[in-house]
């Protein structure tokens, strides 16, 4: 089991730019798939970005490609999420989530079915 602990938020004009880190305690690390995912108020949680166990996959919502980039550090066990370019509609609290792969040749990048979650660290893009 894997336990994720989310830092790195804060108030950020728009324009600026933010990294998130999610750190990763437990077993197994480097054999998850990872995603990060955020909720606005109000809202229902919705998918962000993903990275698959070995780096080579990365998957984004579309509002932010181009802006954010997933990635990791399995020897660090660490994922992050660098976002540039921050919008106010980015404002949110940005949770990561770990997902077991399953097997050794899956390596996609999954927008669903994560197992574990962090409790998440809040971003605030103001105008």
């Amino acid at each position: 089991q894997v336990q994720l602990v989310e830092s790195g938020g804060g108030l950020v004009q728009a324009g600026g730019s933010l990294t998130l880190s999610c750190a990763a305690s437990g077993r197994g690390f480097s054999t998850y798939h990872m995603g990060w995912f955020r909720q606005a108020p109000g809202k229902e949680r919705d998918f962000v970005a993903a990275i698959s166990w070995s780096g080579r996959n990365t998957d984004y919502e579309a509002s932010v490609q181009g802006r954010f980039t997933i990635s990791r550090d399995n020897a660090k066990n660490t994922v992050y999420l660098q976002m540039n370019s921050l919008k106010p509609e980015d404002t949110a609290v940005y949770s990561c989530a770990g997902r077991s792969r399953a097997t050794f040749f899956d390596d996609a990048a999954p927008r669903s079915g994560y197992e574990y979650w962090g409790q998440g660290t809040q971003v605030t893009v103001s105008s």
